[in-house]
């Protein structure tokens, strides 16, 4: 670092007049020549330019006292290409980065990094550099952003110091009527299961419904290892990855299907036309909007909202403006994992959506997209409140009706979704996302055969929506209830399209990695304690079970999962996600008290700690638990010699009382009840020994 004098004595030695050559071709220093000539116009000419440099230099070196050397400096200088003529001309402004006409102090800071243009800057120049990339576009008008008229400083400031070109992915609104390109955003989709992206995964879940969301093989998500920092009433899940295309060779009858997709879809995409978000005032104005977007476009968001409050406070009555506000407010709000700031734009969209004059394809996209950021906030009844607004304003779109049927499942409104659906197959017959959504519907009110062809033939489809792992299971499960072979086929085609760890271990809510094996050995597990605590006090247990199977007490409640073909199952519950029931330990204290010390297992917030009884002639169907994140024990308190087994995969086997069975329910389990009297055992659910302390406290409950 060089003190402020050496900056300025060695700026004087590289300024050192050079020699010259008299009319005699004698060699003199030019300050010889100078005394013996007098002061030439050549000469003065030389000593002003010699001056007005010192006089730019000095101003870089005061900014930049004590901080940089000086080689530094004048690698800058040799970056900004300062030229003589130009100072002659005094047309130093046109390196005035700040916008304040005139080159200073606060110039220099900018143009060495130390300082941010000015939002109005910023958009000056994206304005211009968007002008000159679209010649077919409107031409701005006189008055600049902030109000300043255009000028020739201005591409004389784009010239001195460029901003970088506009990414491939910045598409600006297009002014013209007859614009054919595709849409600009494809997020602006509502992800019809109620998966939202983020960077974080809190704890929390939506309180969807039983039907649409907790049914076996019908979770919103897979779950991931992303470490998360919970925000409050957020519900952020993990991005659902996309899964490669099925092998040409599998399910020969799809084949044809699978290879037609992409043309299909690549003829579908060329008949979109970009929506028209400019209403014919904001054409006007289109410099500026596609200024403040393409900062949005390039991450730089916190500029964007500061851009787009500008041209809201310019032009309060301009939809477009709101709606790009509104748009770099939700990208704000990711950035910042904020719930306020995402309440604000989903506000924001409300509010852009209201304005008069906002073309048609505005409004749709605008509270589509409130209604999806309402979803991803777990404000269901307000996302259903928009989607039949829309619904309401554009009646003949059926991805709308769609859209809304989803929203009524997400309450747990089965009934009114079914309307919806049934409305949307009765205009659009072959729709494949209706279909699936139909025959989920058919198959959750137990009308297994009603539902099999709805759910193929919108799997077949290949419809945006129905590539979803629920249909996959429930398609299969239906087929297997039928007794149709063929559900294999459908399993194994949705573990090759990435949905299931394997055909036969079909659970959802998965952690990627985990050892996965049908049956365990209590070694294996590592919960040696647990199995040894349970097997020598099962006579406690089972004497306290057997003394609340009283019917007349209520505390065993029929199996409600839709799981059973026959027959009559109870369940008693004592922990539930990772909570006890208190009022039933009161019913058996001893057995709860066994139990607290053990955390894998009443701190399994994806389990269940309950005694259950099955009666003769009760058959469960083949099914598979929700989540890879957990396995199960068994213990058996009273068990008929006879006619009791259970298959996990390929290999049956049977309970012993006193004995502790455990398997991964995650993988195709299947039990029979045959004897002729009640089967009793004790079901205690662990979380997985492979997830770490950590998992265990930040995934969602199951």
């Amino acid at each position: 670092m060089a003190p402020r004098k050496n900056f300025r004595n060695q700026a004087k030695k590289e300024v050192k007049p050079a020699a010259v050559v008299n009319k005699n071709g004698v060699k003199v220093e030019a300050s010889v020549a100078a005394s013996g000539g007098g002061f030439s116009g050549t000469k003065i000419f030389t000593w002003f330019m010699v001056l007005a440099l010192l006089g730019v230099w000095s101003s870089v070196a005061v900014v930049w006292f004590d901080l940089v050397d000086y080689d530094n400096v004048i690698e800058r200088a040799k970056e900004f290409r300062f030229n003589f003529s130009e100072v002659l001309q005094g047309k130093l402004s046109a390196y005035d980065a700040d916008g304040d006409g005139d080159f200073d102090v606060e110039d220099a800071k900018v143009l060495l990094g130390l300082k941010e243009r000015p939002v109005s800057v910023l958009l000056r120049e994206a304005k211009e550099e968007s002008a000159v990339k679209e010649p077919d576009a409107v031409p701005p008008p006189d008055d600049d952003v902030d109000g300043s008229q255009n000028t020739d400083v201005e591409s004389e400031i784009q010239a001195a110091v460029p901003l970088p070109p506009i990414s491939d992915d910045f598409i600006p609104d297009d002014s013209r009527d007859e614009a054919t390109h595709p849409y600009e955003d494809e997020n602006n989709a509502i992800d019809m299961k109620g998966e939202l992206v983020e960077k974080a995964q809190p704890q929390q879940t939506l309180e969807e419904s039983k039907q649409y969301k907790n049914q076996p093989g019908s979770p919103e998500t897979k779950e991931t290892e992303a470490e998360s920092v919970p925000e409050p009433e957020a519900d952020v899940e993990p991005e659902v990855e996309s899964v490669p295309e099925l092998e040409a060779e599998f399910v020969p009858e799809l084949k044809e299907n699978a290879e037609d997709q992409p043309k299909d879809k690549l003829k579908e995409k060329a008949k979109k036309k970009k929506p028209k978000l400019l209403n014919k005032f904001e054409k006007t104005i289109k410099t500026e909007i596609d200024a403040a977007e393409k900062l949005r476009k390039k991450g730089k968001v916190e500029e964007a909202v500061r851009a787009f409050e500008t041209l809201v406070l310019q032009y309060p009555q301009s939809p477009r403006c709101r709606y790009g506000k509104a748009l770099a407010e939700d990208g704000l709000a990711e950035k910042m994992l904020s719930n306020d700031m995402l309440q604000k734009a989903i506000g924001t969209y409300k509010e852009a959506s209201e304005l008069p004059n906002a073309t048609p394809d505005l409004i749709k996209a605008t509270l589509k997209k409130r209604a999806e950021r309402q979803q991803f906030l777990g404000r269901m009844r307000g996302a259903l409140a928009t989607l039949e607004k829309l619904v309401q304003i554009f009646p003949e779109d059926m991805a709308l009706k769609n859209d809304l049927g989803v929203a009524h499942l997400l309450i747990g409104d089965n009934n009114s979704a079914k309307r919806v659906y049934e409305e949307v197959l009765a205009t659009a017959p072959s729709d494949g996302f209706a279909k699936v959504h139909y025959g989920f519907i058919l198959k959750s009110e137990n009308k297994i055969a009603e539902s099999i062809p709805f759910l193929r033939d919108g799997l077949e489809s290949g419809d945006p929506g129905t590539d979803d792992g629920r249909f996959y299971f429930h398609l299969g499960d239906a087929l297997q209830r039928m007794g149709d072979d063929s559900a294999y086929k459908w399993y194994e085609r949705g573990h090759q399209r990435g949905h299931f760890a394997s055909v036969w271990q079909r659970s959802l809510y998965n952690v990627d990695g985990l050892k996965a094996q049908p049956w365990w050995t209590p070694k294996d597990t590592g919960y040696m304690d647990l199995v040894k605590t349970l097997e020598r006090n099962w006579r406690i247990i089972r004497d306290e079970a057997q003394s609340v199977m009283d019917k007349t007490t209520g505390l065993f409640v029929p199996e409600e999962e839709n799981l059973r073909e026959k027959g009559e199952w109870g369940q008693f519950t004592l922990w539930q996600q990772g909570k006890k029931a208190g009022e039933s330990c009161r019913s058996v204290p001893k057995t709860c008290g066994l139990l607290e010390r053990y955390p894998e297992a009443t701190g399994c917030k994806r389990g269940q700690i309950k005694f259950s009884v099955m009666q003769p002639g009760t058959h469960v169907w083949p099914h598979t638990g929700p989540t890879n994140c957990r396995l199960r024990m068994h213990l058996g308190l009273v068990i008929p010699k006879t006619g009791c087994k259970i298959r996990c995969t390929n290999d049956t086997r049977a309970w012993e009382e006193g004995k502790v069975l455990i398997f991964d329910d995650s993988f195709e389990h299947e039990v029979w009840q045959d004897a002729d009297s009640y089967r009793l055992i004790f079901i205690v659910d662990v979380w997985h020994p492979e997830l770490t302390q950590y998992q265990r406290q930040t995934l969602s409950p199951i």
